[in-house]
């Protein structure tokens, strides 16, 4: 059985993508290693807390003994490094611990891939040598994009947030042990993502939150910023083909072609609450809200200042990875921003 390490999987993208490959794949076993910070929880990962091809480990990336301990003890021969910090506003208040994690963090665990897996530059160790190292991104290294255009893997990077500036950061260093070591790296560049166990101070779960709770739902700026919204489990399918099917030192641009302003993404969500628990049902609504009388969560939408520095557009073309490795996404927003409303619902009224 092959042990890959994998890191920041109690979090939203990564807690995800276990469940998912442990069931696809049953000669894997998984090293999980996350810090647990506010980002991460075990609760998350409730489908494979009993399966023993699943070993979680609580630990920083940044930490080299344990790293190296971790490759020793169960002959890591993958490395999938999900684990970052990655919420804007945070960047915006604290950069330090963005740029320790997300730099420093995969150096560490590059560095020790390196010397674990290659007696020298470009030159594997006997039985390492289809050991590969996959780097987990983001569109937000490319900068913000008018009313046209589409990243693209040539895209040059102009990161405008301490995040997207220390992933940018971290992608380069990843390019640079593919380039000066020969190591057989893999990035990948996602777009934004939603779905299941998503933490609750990102977009579209404040939204689902606030309007359950009867609270004002707010919305940066003018409400125009435009994303393209990902699956996440189109996503986690994505992670799977290119770390399997890549080509070395490659990057691949992960993106569900779903252009979506905040605003509208506000509007659909409290349409679809209206459908499935329209606001005289719902149990949790607050009738001390400042909303008076309202007769659909929209009328809990409210305009807020607008983030420092807030990109305007991202959107992705995923092109590449269509056509060289076969990868569809199989949920347009539609579709899966029902999933999600459901999966919430759920969580709120059925724990």
């Amino acid at each position: 059985m092959k042990s890959l390490l994998v890191t920041g999987c109690a979090g939203f993208i990564g807690s995800n993508f276990v469940p998912y490959f442990l069931e696809k794949y049953p000669e894997y076993r998984l090293i999980n290693l996350d810090l647990l910070t506010y980002a991460g929880d075990l609760d998350n990962l409730q489908e494979v807390q009993n399966d023993p091809r699943h070993i979680f480990v609580k630990g920083n990336i940044c930490n080299r003994e344990l790293i190296e301990y971790l490759f020793e003890t169960y002959d890591i021969q993958g490395v999938i490094h999900f684990a970052a910090e990655s919420h804007v506003d945070n960047s915006i208040k604290n950069p330090g611990i963005f740029m320790e994690t997300n730099v420093n963090g995969t150096f560490t665990l590059l560095d020790v891939a390196y010397k674990y897996w290659m007696e020298r530059p470009f030159c594997y160790k006997k039985g390492y040598e289809g050991c590969r190292f996959h780097h987990i991104s983001t569109d937000e290294v490319y900068g913000t994009l008018g009313e046209t255009g589409l990243f693209t893997e040539e895209t040059p990077y102009a990161p405008n947030s301490p995040y997207s500036a220390s992933k940018a950061s971290s992608d380069m260093v990843v390019r640079s042990y593919h380039h000066t070591y020969g190591m057989n790296t893999v990035i990948t560049n996602c777009s934004n993502n939603y779905g299941p166990k998503q933490h609750d101070e990102k977009l579209i779960p404040t939204i689902i939150r606030n309007a359950l709770m009867g609270n004002p739902i707010p919305i940066y700026g003018d409400g125009k910023n435009v994303r393209d919204w990902l699956y996440v489990l189109d996503h986690c399918k994505g992670i799977d083909l290119a770390y399997h099917k890549g080509e070395a030192g490659e990057t691949y641009n992960i993106g569900g072609r779903n252009e979506r302003t905040n605003l509208y993404i506000a509007n659909k969500i409290c349409e679809i609450l209206d459908e499935l628990l329209p606001i005289e049902q719902n149990k949790m609504f607050h009738p001390e809200s400042n909303i008076q009388n309202p007769t659909s969560y929209k009328d809990l939408i409210t305009f807020v200042q607008d983030r420092p520095g807030h990109d305007r557009r991202y959107a992705i073309d995923a092109t590449k990875i269509e056509t060289e490795l076969g990868w569809k996404a199989d949920e347009n927003f539609e579709t899966g921003i029902v999933k999600t409303i459901q999966w919430y619902l759920k969580k709120y009224y059925n724990d």
